[in-house]
């Protein structure tokens, strides 16, 4: 439910990742050609250097220009860049994990459920022969649909299982008392990825619509249907969806959080939208009782309500059956519907030319449905105390760059400094993995039952959120795995997360020089600290309630100076796609702030240690120069254009050249170190800076 955890994740399209011997480099394979065995790659890479590009045009180019070159997108992905190798090595790491754990002997009750869940999901004979069988029980709930009136109980039960058909229902915690869960309520049921997909013209966007429609049509196709049912029913759904798409709150007005939030009685829902039996719903999904709850988008709710009362029983039932099996995960379906969903969710939308092989995909699923448990047996193995001491004392560093930066500050008044200053000191710092493992007994995983793991799984996490209804919130949960390859900072909990899988070669190495980690994975640390004080998280105070703190003066002035970066980064384009410089304003101003403060920290630290920053090292660059090349090199990628124009229209973070060069344009420091002159493209005439 995504409106519901307002986490704002750091990187795009990742998922985890596996800390290695600082000692170990990168295998590049042979020009257009894809390594089977991936590698660290070092935290200074100087063969990923394009040295015939001029630095002070095109720093991105200058310092990822051989990317490409060296690592190809491979067949199976949407691109390929320096997190993206770091996810294959953490897969090939817990891959033995799981391997392992599906073949122990002796094992304790955590190792039975992640070995067992793995071996189903690898089974694809198994669940090639049960065929449609399982889903049948699921196909028939929604079949036996005689009347509207019977629709609070089916759609609970679809929420229980993630199909999120015309709306999402959980916890969240309440945006003004955050030591608070409460009940939320948010939009859903649309099948592109954003409502604007459903409108905007063009040939590429009609093109999308009608492959989307026949993607639909073959589907239902698949669950038994004639031709011309699944024609007409595939029509009707795309109207259906159309209607939803047009009530909806577009991914730009979801970033203010006054927009999503609307507390009111639950007797108001049940007024809005009234063709639901609210408090049949609830019960069905076996809810703790509650008065209140957040609507979060009301006008939804209002259109939904019209969408539902002029929508035919036949209609009802396709547009579930298809939200059932669009919302399943594909390896525990049988091979036609898997590769039918690959054909348009991969290689259609986003360009994709193979899908993943299985394995990479069951340690995936593994990783989804019992994360703490496969990541505390990746924690003992890879993760060492070290690793956490030297990143706990560099995000003090930075947290003590920021205190000196609000400080020095010369557009905010002495009030909101002090306000600003609480709030810093305030930030939980969350490093490698929880205090605390979550409990899986619980939870019964059988081998050879792929499908039904998978829905249990499901099921215990919707129970395990939905209990957290008018609970207290628990502040040491964390709302990513272990092995995660991301960092995020959360602004109701006044959070920074750094899963220990993004703790590594190239972005962490502990061996490594000062000026490599501060430029690596001190931008992460700067970035994660700076959400709390972007467009968004500046409307959190220090405990993670939404308040306004600032001074109407200085919230007029950020909003000024935060104008300067939507005006830059809109001026980006991709292709012939423009980015959307306020979706990605957040993104860009902690991409600013995070990379300064970084900065900061460590010309600080350094000056206690004596060396001189401007002096060459035996790699030929000085202290700064490797400060910002290691930066640069965190975004070295390559995308397909299908990715790219996805991201540009979706994604709150700015495509990687963009992440590079849009935030080295605005720092001088950057000029200086580099030997750039006022009318080089990478000097900014017009710098941008909040932070």
């Amino acid at each position: 439910m995504r409106n519901m955890n307002r986490v704002l994740l750091l990187i795009f399209l990742v998922s985890t990742s596996i800390f290695g011997s600082s000692q170990s480099s990168a295998n590049p394979p042979a020009k257009n050609s894809v390594p089977e065995k991936y590698s660290l790659i070092p935290t200074l890479d100087k063969s990923l250097i394009d040295t015939t590009a001029d630095p002070c045009t095109d720093f991105y180019q200058y310092a990822c220009g051989n990317w490409g070159k060296l690592y190809p997108v491979p067949a199976d992905s949407p691109y390929s860049g320096q997190f993206y190798n770091l996810d294959q090595y953490n897969h090939q790491v817990l891959h033995a994990i799981l391997e392992k754990a599906a073949l122990d002997p002796s094992r304790d009750a955590n190792t039975q459920k992640i070995g067992d869940y793995y071996a189903s999901c690898m089974d694809e004979p198994a669940i090639q022969k049960k065929g449609l069988a399982p889903l049948q029980t699921e196909l028939d709930r929604i079949n036996s649909l005689k009347s509207k009136d019977q629709l609070p109980e089916l759609l609970a039960h679809l929420q229980m299982i993630n199909v999120n058909a015309f709306l999402g229902f959980g916890s969240q915690q309440d945006f003004k008392d955050a030591t608070h869960n409460i009940a939320a309520v948010t939009q859903g049921g649309l099948g592109l990825p954003e409502k604007d997909y459903y409108f905007r013209t063009g040939e590429k966007d009609e093109e999308i619509r009608k492959q989307y429609v026949q993607h639909i049509t073959n589907m239902l196709k698949l669950l038994g249907e004639s031709e011309a049912q699944a024609t007409k029913d595939a029509a009707a759904i795309m109207k259906l969806e159309t209607a939803l798409a047009k009530v909806s709150l577009d991914v730009t007005a979801q970033r203010e959080p006054h927009n999503v939030y609307h507390i009111m009685p639950a007797k108001d829902l049940q007024a809005m939208a009234p063709v639901l039996d609210w408090e049949r719903f609830y019960r069905a999904m076996g809810s703790p009782s509650f008065t209140q709850l957040n609507v979060a988008e009301p006008d939804f709710f209002k259109g939904m309500n019209q969408v539902i009362a002029d929508t035919d029983l036949p209609v009802m039932q396709a547009y579930l059956r298809w939200q059932l099996v669009t919302s399943l995960a594909g390896t525990i379906l049988p091979k036609t519907l898997d590769d039918e969903r690959f054909d348009f969710g991969g290689r259609k939308l986003v360009g994709i030319p193979e899908q993943e092989t299985r394995w990479k995909r069951c340690v995936r699923s593994a990783d989804g449905a019992l994360g703490e448990a496969l990541g505390k047996a990746y924690a003992e193995q890879q993760f060492p105390a070290s690793s956490k001491e030297k990143s706990l004392q560099m995000i003090h560093d930075i947290e003590t760059a920021m205190d000196h930066d609000i400080e020095q500050l010369d557009w905010m008044s002495a009030d909101t400094k002090t306000r600003a200053k609480e709030k810093l000191h305030m930030v939980a710092n969350k490093v490698g993995y929880p205090n605390h493992w979550r409990d899986y007994s619980s939870l019964q995983i059988i081998r050879g039952d792929a499908f039904g793991n998978n829905l249990r799984a499901i099921e215990f996490e919707s129970r395990r959120q939905l209990a957290k209804i008018d609970k207290r919130v628990d502040r040491d949960e964390w709302g990513a795995t272990p092995p995660t390859v991301n960092a995020y900072y959360n602004p109701s909990m006044n959070d920074i997360n750094f899963p220990a899988g993004v703790l590594q070669p190239a972005f962490f190495d502990p061996a490594a020089s000062d000026a490599l980690n501060y430029g690596h994975i001190g931008l992460f640390m700067g970035h994660e600290i700076t959400h709390g004080f972007d467009d968004e998280g500046r409307q959190f105070d220090g405990h993670g309630n939404l308040e306004d703190w600032w001074t109407k003066e200085d919230a007029d002035k950020f909003t000024q100076k935060a104008q300067c970066i939507v005006d830059e980064y809109s001026a980006f384009s991709v292709g012939d796609t423009k980015l959307n410089g306020k979706l990605t304003l957040g993104e860009n101003t902690a991409d600013n702030g995070g990379l300064r403060l970084a900065y900061i920290a460590f010309v600080e630290r350094e000056a206690q240690q004596g060396p001189d920053l401007e002096k060459k090292s035996a790699d030929g660059f000085t202290p700064l120069q490797q400060f910002f090349l290691g930066f640069a090199q965190d975004w070295c990628s390559q995308w397909r254009p299908e990715l790219e124009r996805l991201v540009a229209t979706t994604d709150p973070h700015s495509p990687d050249r963009f992440r590079a060069n849009g935030v080295l344009v605005n720092m001088p420091e950057f000029a200086k170190a580099y030997g750039c002159k006022a009318g080089h493209k990478m000097v900014s005439a017009k710098a941008c800076r909040v932070w």
